[in-house]
């Protein structure tokens, strides 16, 4: 049976098992060598292999996991039309270039969120959906502590460095398999590029390509979540599929992404590394 066909019960036993850490790593054929600050990996919701996964850690862009979360489960219609805020387009980093007032359906600022990784897209949704950033922010870490993230915290929904902003390679992870249950982000973490436009008159039509380079380009992988800061480094969370069985990657501050992540989730899915 496939993770994906498993029942809400074993799914929420494979949360726990992952967060308590009660399953140890798996004895795996020689790897790749993994420049990471953090990393964890899993196959059909087991550890395999993991270094310093339990070490709180900036997030970059995973933060975004969460945010989208929040949306996905705010029973807002997603075909809802809303005006940009004047803060979110100010918003800075990786950027639409949304501009205040600017109509957008929610469905299109999330796809901007998770597959462009737009901080003013992101912001906009955080700021429309609670009113203020902060008020969004709690929401995050009550979701958080909901979850059973003991290592996470939030300051902001978009992912900015900050010291009090953090989590752990196994805490994303089960982030990750959470956000993952919602087909609609499915959707969007699987798509490599597509198109959105404001519902302005005329309308702007933005061009959005999927920051996570896997996707559309590494057999099976259909999500979850890039990011990249200065404190951060590069991160990842990688999702592939192959058959009955699924891999999960999470690597923070790594330095070969890309290549690295690759190589981790052939080896989780090719069978070499089976958990046992």
């Amino acid at each position: 049976m496939s993770r994906s066909s498993l029942p809400d019960p074993a799914r929420r036993l494979l949360l726990l098992g992952l967060l308590s850490g009660a399953w140890p790593p798996a004895r795996a054929a020689k790897q790749p060598p993994v420049e990471a600050k953090a990393w964890l990996l899993l196959r059909d919701g087991r550890v395999l292999e993991a270094h310093n996964a339990d070490s709180p850690q900036p997030m970059a862009s995973l933060t975004k996991m969460m945010t989208a979360l929040l949306v996905l489960e705010s029973g807002r219609s997603l075909d809802e039309v809303v005006a940009v805020p004047a803060a979110a387009a100010r918003d800075t980093g990786t950027r639409l270039g949304l501009r205040a007032g600017e109509r957008m359906t929610l469905g299109d600022l999330l796809a901007a969120a998770v597959i462009a990784s737009a901080n003013d897209a992101c912001r906009a949704l955080a700021l429309v959906l609670a009113g203020d950033e902060q008020g969004f922010v709690r929401r995050m870490n009550a979701r958080a502590g909901a979850l059973g993230l003991e290592q996470t915290r939030f300051t902001n929904p978009c992912g900015h460095d900050d010291d009090r902003h953090f989590s752990t390679a196994r805490e994303l992870a089960a982030l990750a398999l959470a956000v993952m249950r919602d087909p609609r982000y499915r959707r969007l973490a699987a798509t490599s590029q597509t198109t959105i436009s404001s519902r302005d008159r005329p309308p702007r039509v933005f061009a959005l390509a999927n920051r996570n380079e896997l996707v559309g380009r590494h057999p099976g992988v259909i999500g979850v979540k890039s990011g990249t800061t200065p404190r951060a480094g590069r991160c990842l969370a990688a999702f592939a599929m192959r058959g009955e069985h699924s891999a999960l990657l999470v690597m923070l501050d790594a330095r070969e992404r890309w290549w690295t992540a690759g190589a981790l989730l052939d080896q989780a899915l090719d069978g070499d590394a089976a958990a046992r």
